[in-house]
């Protein structure tokens, strides 16, 4: 299990297709409280994805609502 947690670590963000709320919050400089209120207003977006309860946001198509966003 360790091994591949490392595995996971060692690819960096701008590679991964799948973000946590805190690893989006480091890479884009949002906060995870705006991240998290971001989320709720568009939960059937097609770049949230819930795991149980744990958040996951598809790093692409959150970039293109970021680029489409006219204020956060």
């Amino acid at each position: 299990m360790q091994n591949e947690e490392k595995q996971y670590d060692s690819v960096p963000p701008w590679k991964r297709y799948l973000l946590t709320i805190t690893e989006a919050a480091n890479y884009y400089h949002i906060g995870e409280h705006k991240l998290r209120s971001i989320v709720d207003e568009n939960l059937n977006s097609d770049f949230v994805i819930m795991n149980g309860n744990r958040i996951l946001l598809k790093r692409k198509q959150f970039e293109e609502y970021l680029d489409r966003a006219t204020c956060i």
